[in-house]
C-alpha cells in the first residue's frame, strides 16, 4: 500500500492521466482489475474557471466509486487556484493533480503542461496558490526537463514540497522526447532520494515485470501504468498479484478480453451515447483485439462501425474464430 496525504491506497498501481482515454469508463475498468487511484483526463483550468460544461464533465466520476485524482493545466496561478477551488467541492474529487508535463504543441504554445519547465518560479506560483485554495491533497506530475540532458525535475520536486504538494509523478523524459527513447528511472530514484513526499514513477511499464522493476530500483512509492493498459487493464491485475504474491496471475482469455471489450463499449455508450460512445471506442476495441489474428482486417471493420451492434458483431466473429 502507499498513502497520499491522509487517504491509503491498497496496491502501489496506479493509471495515467492520457487525454481522451482516461474517461468515468476506462478509470471503472482500470479499478476492476486492480488498480488503486485513478486521474482523469487533464482539464483546462480556464474551461472550469469559465464555466464550460465540457470541463466539469471530464471531473465527474457519477456512480464509479473510488478515489481520483482530478488533473488540471494551465499557467496562470490564479486561474489555476480558482479551477482548484471549484473542483475541490465536487463530490468524487479526492485530489487536485498539477499538469507540468504534457509535450503536446498546442499545450506548450500557450506555455502550459510542459512548458512550465522553463519556468520554475511561474511553477512555484502556480503550486503555492493551487496548495492554498484547497483543503484535499495536491500532487505534480512532470516531466524530465524541457530537453534531453536537462533534469529540472530535481530542482522542481523540491519547489513541490516545499510549495505544500503532497505527491510528485515523474516521467522521465524530456518534452523534447514526447514518447521516443527510454525514460530514465534513475532520475526517479534521485528525486525520491532527495523529498520526503511520495513519487510516482511513470514511464515505460508495459509488463508486471517492469512495474516490479522499477519499484525495486528506484525506490519509488507507486508506479504509474499509462500506454501499457491501452486495451489491457489486464495489466494492473498481473501487477498486483507479481506484487503481492510473488507470482504473476495468468493472462486473459480471448473469451474475457472480448467481454471486457464488450462491457467497456456499454459503459462508455450509456455515458455518452451510441454516437459519440462507438466512435471513442473504436480506438479502445482495436487495442483488446491487438495481436489475435485477423486483427488487422477487424480493424479496417472496427473503424467503419458507427452502431453498437456492429461493433458487438465484430467481436462475436472475433470470439468464435478465436
Amino acid at each position: 500500500m502507499f498513502k497520499i496525504g491522509s487517504t491509503i491506497f491498497p496496491n502501489r498501481l496506479v493509471a495515467a492521466p492520457m487525454a481522451g482515454i482516461s474517461d468515468r469508463a476506462f478509470r471503472h475498468i482500470a479499478r476492476l482489475f486492480g488498480c488503486s487511484l485513478v486521474y482523469s483526463e487533464m482539464i483546462s483550468a480556464k474551461g472550469l474557471v469559465y464555466g464550460q460544461e465540457k470541463s466539469f464533465s471530464l471531473s465527474e466520476s457519477g456512480d464509479f466509486p473510488g478515489p481520483v485524482n482530478v488533473q488540471i493545466f494551465g499557467s496562470d496561478p490564479r486561474i489555476m487556484a480558482q479551477a482548484a477551488a471549484r473542483l475541490a467541492g465536487k463530490p468524487g474529487v479526492d485530489l487536485i493533480d498539477i499538469n507540468m508535463g504534457c509535450p503536446t504543441p498546442k499545450i506548450v504554445r500557450n506555455h502550459e503542461g510542459a512548458a512550465l519547465l522553463l519556468d520554475l518560479p511561474l511553477c512555484r506560483s502556480i503550486i503555492r496558490q493551487v496548495v492554498g485554495a484547497v483543503s484535499i491533497p495536491v500532487t505534480v506530475k512532470m516531466r524530465r526537463g524541457w530537453e534531453d540532458g536537462s533534469e529540472t525535475c530535481l530542482e522542481l520536486a523540491k519547489i513541490a514540497e516545499e510549495e505544500g504538494a503532497q505527491a510528485i509523478t515523474l516521467h522521465p523524459r524530456s518534452r523534447m522526447q514526447f514518447f521516443s527513447g527510454k525514460a530514465d528511472w534513475s532520475l526517479i530514484k534521485q528525486v525520491k532520494e532527495q523529498v520526503a513526499i511520495p513519487v510516482i514513477g511513470n514511464g515505460d511499464i508495459w509488463t508486471a515485470g517492469d512495474a516490479a522493476t522499477m519499484l525495486e530500483a528506484t525506490g519509488c512509492d507507486a508506479v504509474m501504468i499509462g500506454r501499457g493498459s491501452l486495451g489491457n487493464p489486464f495489466l494492473f491485475r498481473e501487477a498486483v498479484s507479481l506484487l503481492e504474491q510473488g507470482r504473476i496471475a495468468e493472462p486473459p482469455s480471448l473469451e474475457e478480453k472480448i467481454a471486457t471489450a464488450l462491457k467497456h463499449l456499454e459503459m462508455v455508450c450509456a455515458l455518452k451515447g451510441e454516437y459519440t460512445g462507438v466512435r471513442e471506442m473504436r480506438k479502445h476495441v482495436a487495442w483488446y483485439i491487438r495481436g489475435l489474428p485477423g486483427a488487422a482486417r477487424m480493424r479496417v471493420m472496427i473503424n467503419q462501425a458507427v452502431k453498437v451492434h456492429e461493433i458487438k458483431h465484430i467481436l462475436d466473429n472475433i470470439r468464435e474464430t478465436g
